[in-house]
């Protein structure tokens, strides 16, 4: 489903190239509709926008729902899960792309010498694991695709921008090879496809590859948190929320001792254990992140067009369920600390 915006031709001509010929497009959402009647908001990390994709699944079972959002530059999916359909986080579509793009580019031959993948400073822990499997060079940016363009540009004024692979946020934004600097929800379509099919091959769905992939290396989980907070009271609120945080000397969150703390814009780094200070070497930014033991993390920024402060959370846990019990966890403690209870 192209929910009702741009990427409806573009995404069947790519799939048709490639050799995909049996595409049903939910009718609903298959033509411009700049009024987006179809569900609340169309934006493809909410259930709802992807819902009637969903009941169409349930007739046709495909081997891959997929959404674009209206500019075509992100993708949501789903895929089958024990007679059912199981929808995919961002981060989720970013570690099989990860996995996927570096274990068949070795496989073949075709992974340049030193390869490079981008992820954002909010997204999984998953992929450094994965990095660090493949000896690629992970380099970790602020949110914003334009900090993974700019990579692409540093290497390329080096003559070496073969070496960039993939980069991905956790909000379902990638960008796969050097030609683009933007996120590329077509390009991410296409691979999205690939890769089902060479699982499929095997025998194997897009959520047994993820399960795979957990059982190697750990069961990694994030979310996110908005708090709104409107008007001309709600913007000093978050900005007093702000500087709360970045004055206390946090020790713990929940459970968890902190390891390290970074605010991005004093681009101040500190080893809470050692009480060693340093530099975060990033752009400055309003962001203060928390590096907690046990491969566990939390950030919070404020939007910067919307008015809500944001908090994200990851978590490694023994299995898929301890994994969601402590994020859980981790997310109650976090958001008693930013709104000072």
């Amino acid at each position: 489903t192209p929910l009702n915006g741009t990427g409806n031709k573009l995404v069947r001509r790519v799939l048709k190239e490639i050799g995909i010929n049996d595409v049903t497009v939910v009718p609903e959402q298959e033509m411009p509709d700049g009024n987006f009647t179809t569900c609340p908001y169309p934006n493809p990390e909410i259930k709802e926008a992807l819902q009637l994709g969903l009941d169409m699944c349930e007739k046709v079972k495909p081997d891959l729902l997929l959404a674009t959002d209206p500019d075509a530059d992100r993708v949501g999916i789903a895929v089958p899960d024990n007679g059912t359909y199981r929808l995919i986080t961002g981060n989720e579509t970013g570690i099989m792309l990860t996995n996927y793009l570096l274990s068949v580019r070795k496989e073949k031959g075709t992974l340049p010498k030193n390869p490079i993948v981008v992820r954002t400073i909010v997204t999984s822990l998953l992929i450094d694991e994965i990095c660090k499997k493949y000896n690629c060079e992970l380099k970790k940016v602020l949110t914003g695709f334009k900090y993974i363009g700019e990579v692409i540009l540093r290497l390329e004024e080096k003559n070496e921008k073969e070496r960039f692979v993939f980069g991905f946020e956790e909000s379902y934004g990638c960008l796969i090879g050097d030609y683009a600097r933007d996120k590329d929800g077509i390009a991410a379509v296409m691979s999205l496809c690939e890769a089902a099919a060479y699982y499929r091959a095997q025998g194997i769905t897009l959520w047994d590859q993820m399960n795979n992939i957990y059982k190697k290396y750990g069961y990694y989980k994030e979310d996110q948190v908005s708090i709104v907070m409107e008007g001309a009271e709600g913007a000093e609120k978050i900005k007093e929320m702000m500087t709360a945080m970045r004055n206390k000397d946090i020790e713990k969150i929940g459970k968890y001792k902190v390891l390290t703390f970074k605010d991005v814009e004093r681009d101040y780094v500190k080893d809470m254990l050692t009480g060693k200070e340093g530099k975060t070497g990033l752009p400055k930014s309003n962001v203060l992140y928390y590096a907690l033991e046990d491969n566990c993390w939390c950030c919070v920024r404020p939007s910067g067009t919307e008015p809500k402060i944001k908090l994200y959370f990851g978590v490694k846990g023994s299995s898929a369920e301890n994994a969601t019990e402590e994020l859980e966890k981790l997310k109650d403690d976090m958001v008693k600390l930013v709104k000072g209870k």
